[in-house]
């Protein structure tokens, strides 16, 4: 076993490391040091706990034991969750981290020895760090669940948003608080379980809730917002064990993850209480219409050996890749394409929006994993002006990303939201397998203008079709 100053050293240089790591991931070019960087410190940080002060030896098989259940499932999830899958993993991973705060928080309020050492004063702001870290950690959890459901279509995307539910959470608030000044003042260690029990039921079904009002549009948002919940709630559960490590690194996470769903809401034109509140975006599925019924417009169908011809011929490609392209995995296919065209002395770039797939940095994955070159993937604000340059403008299953709707209608429900203007190039070309709309359940004009066409289809099958042609 360590002493508690070399312990304490451990930790400082794992916090230096969290650090590091953060600042490399903010960079595709970095992301790998960045990676390198958490791993070793999650090493260091583990080692010394285990080997701390605080561990006997008792206690060190049990710890053991659950290290090597742990790590044998979370080796077998990476080997088997495709890439496509990782905004579902990602959400699941932070329902962890907030049922762990839950547990840590009972088990710590109920062992005796872990009050023992406060005196009064200090003993009440204890029960508060146990009260708060609860509450943070149910809603993490039971939010992260829903937020799972939704990703991975197991729960519609369409938002629930029941009757009064504005007046139903500030209830559920303010029963909260009540419940928190009765523990507080709990005579018994019963009466206090019966007041944590009853308000993590109450933060359970608050979770719930507040993520099944969100709809299918605003998941990204979700995501990043869950993980700086589950990073507050790391937090709390540092202050409960005096542990200055996890008070670091949950904030770390906590501060980031709301950086993060800023930065998002400014990419939807939407604000952070205007998302939480809820009722934006459906799970699609319908036809775009005019208000009499009609079809909004007619497209113009194109065939992969017409779109294989286009980009052929053409001296600049743009390719906005979206979730759809994570569906039908096609990046892989995509890159072989780009590798093609950029052999041939074409300008390939691929333009990524913020918001595109279901989490943050969702395409730029993809994109890594199929070994696309970090230099021609490009951020919206520094690819919008090229549109106009391009010859063809190749969207892989994305769509209210490129809705013009969002600077040409007033009216429309993402007015104003920040899209990639495929439109002005001199041909774009939309790849979906319908016409059905968006996850935002929004029109888009886009579909009918005059310089567009759409290729029907699987996007993979597609693909390899465009890939066949242009190598023949």
């Amino acid at each position: 076993m360590i002493s508690t100053g070399l312990a304490s050293i451990a930790y400082l240089g794992a916090a230096i490391l969290f650090i590091l790591s953060l600042g490399g991931l903010s960079n595709p070019e970095t992301s790998r040091r960045g990676n390198l960087y958490g791993m070793i410190g999650m090493t260091l940080a583990v080692l010394a706990t285990i080997f701390g002060p605080h561990v006997t030896l008792s206690g060190l098989p049990w710890i053991i034991g659950s290290m090597t259940l742990g790590g044998t499932i979370g080796l077998y999830a990476a080997r088997k969750i495709q890439m496509t899958q990782m905004p579902e993993l990602v959400a699941l991973m932070h329902s962890l981290v907030g049922l762990a705060a839950v547990l840590v928080g009972f088990a710590n309020f109920i062992d005796p020895a872990a009050s023992a050492r406060f005196g009064i004063a200090e003993k009440a702001i204890h029960e508060i760090e146990i009260y708060v870290g609860i509450l943070i950690g149910a809603v993490t959890f039971s939010g992260s669940l829903i937020a799972f459901g939704k990703l991975s279509g197991k729960i519609g995307g369409t938002p629930l948003l029941l009757p009064a539910r504005h007046w139903l959470n500030l209830l559920i608030l303010l029963v909260v608080i009540f419940f928190g000044w009765r523990f507080l003042h709990s005579q018994s260690v019963e009466d206090a379980l019966i007041s944590l029990g009853a308000m993590s039921v109450l933060a359970l079904l608050f979770g719930i809730h507040m993520v099944m009002a969100i709809g299918g549009a605003d998941m990204p948002v979700v995501v990043s917002m869950l993980n700086s919940y589950s990073g507050w709630a790391a937090a709390a559960t540092g202050f409960m064990l005096s542990n200055d490590l996890l008070i670091v690194t949950g904030a770390l996470v906590g501060s980031s993850g709301a950086i993060l769903s800023y930065i998002m809401c400014r990419a939807m034109n939407r604000r952070f209480l205007s998302v939480i509140a809820g009722g934006f975006g459906t799970t699609g599925g319908r036809l775009p219409s005019v208000e009499n019924g009609e079809p909004a417009g007619e497209v113009t169908p194109i065939s992969s050996n017409e779109t294989s011809e286009l980009l052929r011929t053409a001296k600049s490609v743009i390719i906005v890749p979206g979730y759809g392209m994570a569906v039908a995995q096609a990046q892989h296919t995509i890159f072989e394409i780009t590798k093609h065209l950029r052999e041939q002395g074409v300008d390939v770039c691929f333009a990524i929006h913020p918001v595109a797939g279901r989490m943050p940095g969702h395409m730029n994955v993809l994109l890594a994993e199929a070994k696309v070159p970090y230099d021609i993937v490009m951020e919206m604000d520094e690819i919008n002006d090229k549109f106009a340059e391009a010859d063809v403008a190749m969207v892989i299953g994305a769509n209210d990303i490129v809705n013009p709707a969002a600077q040409e209608d007033p009216n429309s429900p993402i007015a104003g939201m920040p899209v990639l203007e495929v439109w002005r190039a001199k041909n774009s070309i939309v790849m979906k397998r319908g016409m059905a709309s968006g996850y935002a359940g929004v029109d888009n004009p886009l579909f009918y203008k005059a310089n567009n066409s759409m290729l029907f289809g699987d996007a993979k099958k597609m693909l390899d079709e465009v890939l066949v042609s242009l190598r023949a």
